[in-house]
């Protein structure tokens, strides 16, 4: 029997709830497929950090090194002014652990209710490879004068050849073992000519190394227009830090809102960290009306990191069994409890 060592970060407001019915579905996957998971409690966020004053302690950070993964729940808390946890404690263990790519699959599934006119599973199942690590998420700026009507302030978009082209390498990849085998680079290289000329002349040349995968692009205004519009068109999506993180947002509505939208923050040589991208929701604390379907995706793209991809497609397949039961996906609509939710999906795998 295999063993993993998974660090629980269930972090601020229904985090802790979510990914609780997560980790029920993970390890009744364990169960099934001949694995266990050895939960490592990881205590980080607002609670913490208005108990002590820390963020994330370097021992902290030394102990998730050692880890096979890490699950998060949510990070924020209503007490805390916004930028400090997610600086603090996001970001930080980003760029500690160099978790490069940011995985975002925007797929929707049978018996989830879409916003957008005559569109179905069929037109949405697109994945957006983000770049994590640099941008304008690297911090680099500062500003003169803060605080009068003076104030100078400035924000760089860092890109580094070495982690522009290890993104895209990843987006490739990704692209050429997908059946469709198609690769939209999305930017806007007409205004930002220093930052997109370094992203486009990597896509071309990387281009050459993948003659199998069908390469586009896209200035970041149309494919928003795209994502609504014609969401079929996109197979993969490669992009920058804040761009991604914009687009996302748009893609997970499309799929059915915050309470089905999973991501992941990949170190394809390191740890990574899988996520329910909805945030901490702390007006639904403890009334069990959150979704846990996100938390329980985001435990299926860790079986896919970690190598059991039978326990995953197993996971998804009785995700989507159970979909069509619930009345509705959003919190308090769902029909059933956030710990009814759980179990079901559990007895399912």
């Amino acid at each position: 029997m295999g063993k993993y060592t998974i660090g629980w970060f269930p972090g601020d407001g229904i985090g802790p709830e979510v990914t609780m019915q997560g980790r029920k579905v993970l390890d009744a996957a364990g169960v099934r497929f001949g694995f266990k998971i050895d939960w490592q409690h990881i205590d980080l966020g607002g609670e913490r950090y208005l108990r002590t004053g820390e963020t994330v302690p370097d021992s902290v950070l030394q102990e998730m090194r050692c880890l096979d993964s890490i699950y998060l729940g949510a990070i924020g808390h209503p007490d805390v002014k916004p930028g400090i946890l997610e600086q603090g404690i996001l970001l930080k263990i980003r760029f500690a652990l160099d978790q490069y790519i940011n995985l975002r699959p925007v797929k929707l599934y049978p018996g989830v209710e879409c916003p957008l006119k005559n569109k179905g599973p069929e037109q949405i199942n697109y994945v957006v490879v983000r770049e994590n690590t640099e941008g304008l998420y690297a911090g680099s700026g500062g500003c003169l004068r803060q605080g009068t009507k003076h104030e100078i302030a400035v924000q760089e978009s860092v890109n580094t050849y070495m982690g522009v082209e290890r993104c895209l390498r990843y987006a490739f990849e990704l692209a050429a073992a997908r059946p469709r085998k198609r690769l939209t680079l999305c930017g806007k290289t007409n205004v930002l000519t220093f930052a997109f000329g370094l992203w486009e002349r990597v896509f071309r040349e990387l281009g050459q190394e993948f003659p199998q995968v069908e390469m586009d692009y896209a200035h970041v205004d149309a494919t928003c227009m795209w994502m609504v519009k014609n969401p079929e068109w996109f197979d993969v999506i490669v992009t920058d830090n804040m761009f991604g993180d914009i687009i996302t947002d748009l893609g997970a509505i499309t799929q059915g809102g915050l309470g089905i939208a999973a991501g992941g923050n990949i170190n394809p040589q390191g740890v990574s960290m899988f996520e329910p991208i909805g945030g901490s929701a702390p007006k639904y604390t403890g009334q069990g009306k959150a979704n846990p379907m996100a938390a329980i995706l985001a435990g299926q793209m860790m079986l896919v990191q970690l190598g059991e991809r039978e326990a995953a497609d197993a996971v998804e397949r009785a995700v989507i069994s159970v979909l069509p039961t619930m009345a509705g996906q959003a919190a308090g609509r769902m029909g059933m409890s956030t710990d009814e939710v759980g179990d079901r999906v559990a007895e399912a795998v």
